[in-house]
């Protein structure tokens, strides 16, 4: 199957125009070209939410509607709407982990629903701000959901306590609480790891961009900018971030400098991480500096997103164009005006679905393209519950998918004959522990045994005899030794005598 990178894309009618509803769309990152449109939505900016199609399970979309409590559901197999789910209340915000196991919403009054996307059941909903939601995340791994409010406050929880039973009685107390911010807080992007070994970067009104630690719940740096700070994007190696401002102002900030050694060369290290007095002012620099990292785009910016190779940079207005941009060169690829009279709510990057409306692959299935929505069944979605209920937490039970069996063809099996099959069998089953090789066999590997063995034999009968030889020298030099100290004694025990009878006469 050819990878193919796509432009996931929400839009809804402005507030200055009569462009008709919204919809989300699917483009082609190389040509533009849209490759499904799904209709019937008018998603606000962070209102949208996807789970990809993967491990042989389809993926969906999910979409909150600003003006009603509905929330639409979308498959990649139809370009209809699929499933329309009525929700408690008017939802903010919305997002799903990654796996698509959980969806979390936002509300005006600061609540936060978490639902069960296969069950629908509702797992908790509290008070967790004072004021409206603005945005939410769910960290890479899914543990942990980050929430970010009007009242300039960011809250981290951790999903194992949401959902544990013990504790659904107990107002949920967060994992953390940044709140270093001033004014309301506007986007959050989640770094690379497990939680909570990981970093977060959020933006506010207030001009900042603050990079947080969540494993020691700390503020590494500060990014000061000259205007307000509504999206950020940020590359997979977390080497540089990108702030868009609603004036179309979108300023690229690097995490890393080159230093300058004594003996002429160069290194890079990172910058920032000193805390809460390590402030980076965006802006000051130089015109040139400034210049490089600067792309002005001419329109207010709704949306940004960062390609999943990190070389482009997606750019949505509130005029409904959609901007390609180089990274490295900051120069403008292409355009894609398909939804021009509309605002851009949402962008994201995603490989090209498989069971696309329009676009199935014929190599998922051995039939016809109709039978494929039987291979890749789309992952299940239940309507969300609108109040809790304990009974159907307790009789809930737990689906886990199977992984799919691979299915032979006939050459594939023709492949491995059944002499082959005898021949390793024999080779397994053998009771020898000795790895024959082709060609030999037992008498012929008993001869070198018995040879082996007759060898051995001679060793020792020579070792023997060696050893004798080496006991008789050593007694007739241990004898001889003593002979000789035995006559050095008795002459001087004979000179003693004279000597005595001389000194008497």
């Amino acid at each position: 199957m050819h990878l193919q990178e796509s432009i996931l894309c929400a839009t809804a009618p402005s507030s200055s125009s009569n462009a008709g509803p919204g919809a989300i769309s699917l483009h082609d990152i190389q040509t533009g070209s849209t490759l499904a449109s799904f209709k019937q939505t008018n998603a606000g900016p962070h209102c949208t939410a996807f789970v990809e199609s993967r491990n042989a399970q389809g993926g969906f979309m999910l979409a909150a509607q600003p003006d009603k409590s509905i929330l639409n559901v979308y498959t990649f197999q139809k370009d209809q709407l699929s499933l329309k789910i009525v929700l408690p209340e008017k939802l903010t915000c919305i997002t799903t982990d990654s796996l698509g196991e959980f969806c979390a919403g936002g509300t005006v009054q600061g609540r936060i629903y978490l639902w069960e996307v296969a069950s629908g059941i509702l797992y908790h909903s509290w008070d967790a701000h004072y004021r409206q939601v603005t945005v939410l995340r769910f960290t890479l791994d899914g543990a942990a959901l980050i929430s970010g409010s009007e009242d300039s406050g960011v809250s981290v929880w951790s999903v194992s306590r949401l959902i544990d039973d013990d504790l659904q009685t107990d107002l949920p107390i967060p994992y953390c609480t940044l709140s270093d911010h001033t004014l309301p807080v506007t986007d959050i992007v989640c770094g690379i790891g497990s939680f909570p070994n990981c970093r977060v970067l959020t933006s506010s009104i207030d001009h900042s961009v603050k990079l947080w630690d969540l494993s020691s719940r700390s503020l590494l740096t500060t990014f000061q900018f000259p205007q307000p700070i509504t999206h950020l994007a940020w590359d997979l190696t977390e080497r540089i971030f990108l702030a868009a401002s609603s004036d179309g102002s979108i300023h690229q900030m690097n995490l890393f400098r080159h230093r300058d050694t004594k003996k002429g060369g160069q290194f890079t290290e990172a910058i920032g991480g000193a805390g809460i007095s390590d402030i980076i002012r965006v802006g000051e620099e130089d015109r040139e500096t400034r210049k490089k990292r600067l792309i002005s785009v001419g329109q207010p910016v709704t949306a940004v997103a960062i390609s999943l190779t990190s070389s482009h940079l997606l750019v949505g207005t509130e005029g409904g164009l959609i901007h390609v941009y180089d990274i490295p060169s900051h120069q403008l690829l292409r355009t894609i005006s398909t939804h021009k009279g509309l605002t851009i709510t949402y962008l994201a990057t995603m490989l090209k679905p498989p069971d696309l409306v329009g676009h199935i692959n014929l190599s998922l299935t051995v039939g016809s393209s109709s039978d494929t929505k039987d291979v890749i069944p789309v992952k299940p979605i239940s309507p969300f519950q609108r109040m809790r209920d304990p009974k159907t937490r307790e009789a809930h039970d737990i689906a886990i998918l199977l992984p799919p069996q691979r299915t032979f063809s006939e050459d594939e099996a023709s492949a491995y004959d059944i002499e082959e099959l005898l021949r390793d069998h024999a080779f397994f089953v053998q009771p020898s522990t000795i790895a024959t090789s082709p060609g030999t066999d037992t008498v012929s590997l008993k001869m070198k045994i018995d040879d082996l063995e007759t060898e051995v034999a001679q060793l020792r009968e020579q070792l023997g005899k060696a050893k004798s030889v080496n006991d008789a020298m050593w007694d007739t030099v241990v004898q001889r030794a003593l002979g000789q100290s035995k006559d050095k004694e008795s002459v001087n025990g004979e000179d003693g005598e004279r000597r005595r009878k001389r000194g008497r006469i």
